[in-house]
């Protein structure tokens, strides 16, 4: 039996199974072989791929597969207190998650000996940084035509003072004289594999589960989106 909640109206007005306003595109950065950028709410994730290439030094190469390696960085700017450039404990280990919430859909046995690079570059923050990273890289991915099995979408799901709630704000994951947990989940919707989930709080397991249930139906929308603007993509190249 879930508690009774003090937080009946969300401090933006949204709903509380909503997600922020999202903006997805594809083929952003010319250069790239693979690019697209995903804003969500005030975050904002600009992602880029290259590759597949091959991998040197020669002695990390693995003759049966490739490798995927992820780089997730904050600008200096994109959030209100200004963020010390170069790689951090925090971004090492947001590379990392990504890195193993792609690895499901990626087929990598596809490019023996080689490696693909993923660029991941916040330009604004307001929580919610790793998801809006994860959906741009995996279409990302897509657009630089590597091989994968299915689309990754991600988003936060939350509890605060015991009320479930979708993608926690800013000043929703601040909020001080109430409990708040934050639960940034990926997923291959089609098959409801999860790819990633952490947990930052305390929930019951009622809460867990009943947050997880109302993220799903979020999670699959978001998927939807993804694959419009790749299908665009690719009918506007076509053209």
């Amino acid at each position: 039996m879930m508690t009774t909640s003090s937080y009946t109206k969300r401090v933006d007005g949204r709903k509380f199974d909503e997600p922020r306003q999202i903006t997805a595109k594809a083929g952003v950065i010319k250069k790239a072989d693979g690019s697209a950028f995903f804003k969500i709410g005030n975050t904002a994730a600009y992602a880029a791929v290259y590759g597949p290439r091959e991998l040197n030094p020669k002695h990390m190469q693995d003759p049966k597969k490739g490798v995927l390696r992820c780089n997730y960085n904050m600008m200096p700017f994109s959030g209100t207190d200004r963020i010390k450039p170069g790689p951090s404990r925090r971004s090492k280990e947001i590379s990392m998650v990504t890195e193993k919430a792609l690895l499901p859909v990626v087929n990598l046995e596809d490019y023996p000996n080689a490696v693909v690079d993923v660029f991941i570059e916040l330009t604004e923050t307001d929580a919610g940084s790793r998801c809006a990273g994860i959906c741009a890289a995996a279409m990302a991915l897509a657009d630089a035509g590597i091989t994968m099995r299915d689309m990754v979408a991600a988003v936060s799901t939350g509890v605060v003072d015991h009320q479930v709630c979708v993608d926690l704000n800013g000043d929703e994951e601040h909020i001080h004289d109430v409990d708040v947990a934050d639960i940034p989940v990926a997923m291959v919707p089609s098959t409801g594999e999860i790819t990633l989930l952490q947990m930052d709080g305390i929930v019951s397991k009622e809460e867990f589960l009943s947050a997880i249930e109302t993220v799903t139906p979020v999670l699959k929308r978001i998927t939807d989106l993804q694959r419009a603007v790749l299908k665009d993509r690719f009918k506007t190249t076509e053209e």
